[in-house]
Protein backbone atom coordinates (compact mmCIF):
# COMPACT_ATOMS: atom_id res chain seq x y z
CA UNK A 1 0.00 0.00 0.00
CA UNK A 2 2.01 3.38 -0.86
CA UNK A 3 1.52 5.93 1.72
CA UNK A 4 1.84 9.77 2.57
CA UNK A 5 2.32 11.52 5.28
CA UNK A 6 -0.22 14.24 6.29
CA UNK A 7 1.01 16.67 9.32
CA UNK A 8 -1.64 17.79 12.14
CA UNK A 9 -1.52 20.01 15.04
CA UNK A 10 -2.81 18.89 18.07
CA UNK A 11 -3.72 21.07 21.42
CA UNK A 12 -2.23 19.58 24.33
CA UNK A 13 -5.46 17.69 25.63
CA UNK A 14 -5.38 15.82 22.60
CA UNK A 15 -2.40 14.81 22.56
CA UNK A 16 -2.57 13.62 26.27
CA UNK A 17 -6.10 11.60 24.84
CA UNK A 18 -3.88 10.69 21.78
CA UNK A 19 -1.19 9.06 23.70
CA UNK A 20 -2.84 7.59 26.56
CA UNK A 21 -5.57 5.72 23.92
CA UNK A 22 -2.77 4.11 21.94
CA UNK A 23 -0.88 3.59 24.97
CA UNK A 24 -4.13 1.56 26.25
CA UNK A 25 -4.83 0.02 23.29
CA UNK A 26 -1.15 -1.19 21.92
CA UNK A 27 -1.64 0.87 18.93
CA UNK A 28 0.49 3.47 17.76
CA UNK A 29 -0.70 7.02 17.23
CA UNK A 30 -0.69 7.27 14.01
CA UNK A 31 -2.94 4.03 13.85
CA UNK A 32 -5.19 5.49 16.04
CA UNK A 33 -5.80 8.58 14.13
CA UNK A 34 -6.41 6.36 11.13
CA UNK A 35 -8.86 4.79 12.12
CA UNK A 36 -10.27 7.86 13.69
CA UNK A 37 -10.36 9.48 10.09
CA UNK A 38 -11.35 6.71 8.13
CA UNK A 39 -14.64 6.38 10.93
CA UNK A 40 -15.27 10.30 10.81
CA UNK A 41 -14.77 10.31 6.78
CA UNK A 42 -17.64 7.44 6.20
CA UNK A 43 -19.91 9.03 8.84
CA UNK A 44 -19.17 12.32 6.43
CA UNK A 45 -20.26 10.04 3.31
CA UNK A 46 -23.45 8.01 5.26
CA UNK A 47 -24.51 11.81 6.03
CA UNK A 48 -24.22 13.09 3.10
CA UNK A 49 -26.05 10.06 0.86
CA UNK A 50 -28.59 10.61 3.96
CA UNK A 51 -29.07 14.52 3.10
CA UNK A 52 -29.63 13.59 -0.95
CA UNK A 53 -31.84 10.53 -0.08
CA UNK A 54 -34.50 12.17 2.54
CA UNK A 55 -36.43 14.11 -0.33
CA UNK A 56 -37.01 11.02 -1.34
CA UNK A 57 -38.00 9.39 1.73
CA UNK A 58 -39.87 12.14 2.56
CA UNK A 59 -42.17 11.41 0.01
CA UNK A 60 -42.85 8.15 0.40
CA UNK A 61 -43.33 8.48 4.11
CA UNK A 62 -40.48 7.78 5.96
CA UNK A 63 -39.89 10.98 7.94
CA UNK A 64 -37.50 9.67 10.80
CA UNK A 65 -35.45 5.83 11.41
CA UNK A 66 -38.43 4.55 13.24
CA UNK A 67 -40.71 4.59 10.32
CA UNK A 68 -37.80 2.74 8.10
CA UNK A 69 -37.17 0.27 11.57
CA UNK A 70 -41.24 -0.19 11.69
CA UNK A 71 -41.15 -1.08 7.93
CA UNK A 72 -38.22 -3.46 7.73
CA UNK A 73 -38.42 -5.56 10.94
Amino acid sequence: MKTTTLTIRLGSDLNKLLTKVARQSGKNRSEIAREALRRQLGISQFESLRRRMMPFAEARGYLADEDVFRDVS
